[in-house]
């Protein structure tokens, strides 16, 4: 089976979007095959965001996924989806900046800044596999 990672984001958990978001995905004909609500902590997320690290944006990436819980989402796809399973989900959540998103994703409908778009979603198998790995690591 395919797998992806979403990352309902504390927006998306403060504002009550979580099981909208869960909804969009199921309605696609995703699968959630594991979901934890929690706390990230500063480690964790210097790990999701190493890329970033260095970068001007850095502490306000870490300042924001750890502000308050995120809901961690493993998506399973079909066999047959295969590697479609990435732009279906990041289809479903919309371009990162929420003023150009579409209206019918996830942040056209609902995002209100490109800092703080709800959303995460994996892009590749490699980071797919990254990612589940460092938030289901040991759980």
């Amino acid at each position: 089976m395919a797998h992806t990672f979403v990352i309902c984001k504390p927006d998306a958990v403060e504002r009550g979007l979580v099981g909208e978001i869960i909804s969009r995905i199921e309605r696609k004909g995703l699968n959630i095959k594991r979901a934890e609500l929690r706390l990230i902590d500063r480690e964790t997320a210097a790990l999701h965001y190493m890329e970033h690290d260095g970068k001007p944006f850095f502490e306000g990436l870490l300042n924001f996924i750890t502000r308050s819980p995120a809901m961690l989402l493993q998506v399973e796809g079909s066999d047959d989806a295969g590697d479609d399973i990435f732009a279906v989900v990041r289809n479903l959540m919309g371009s990162t900046n929420p003023a150009t998103a579409a209206p019918g994703t996830i942040r056209g409908d609902f995002g209100l800044l490109v800092t703080e778009n709800l959303v995460h979603g994996s892009d590749s198998v490699e980071s797919a596999a990254r990612e589940i790995g460092i938030f289901f690591q040991a759980n």
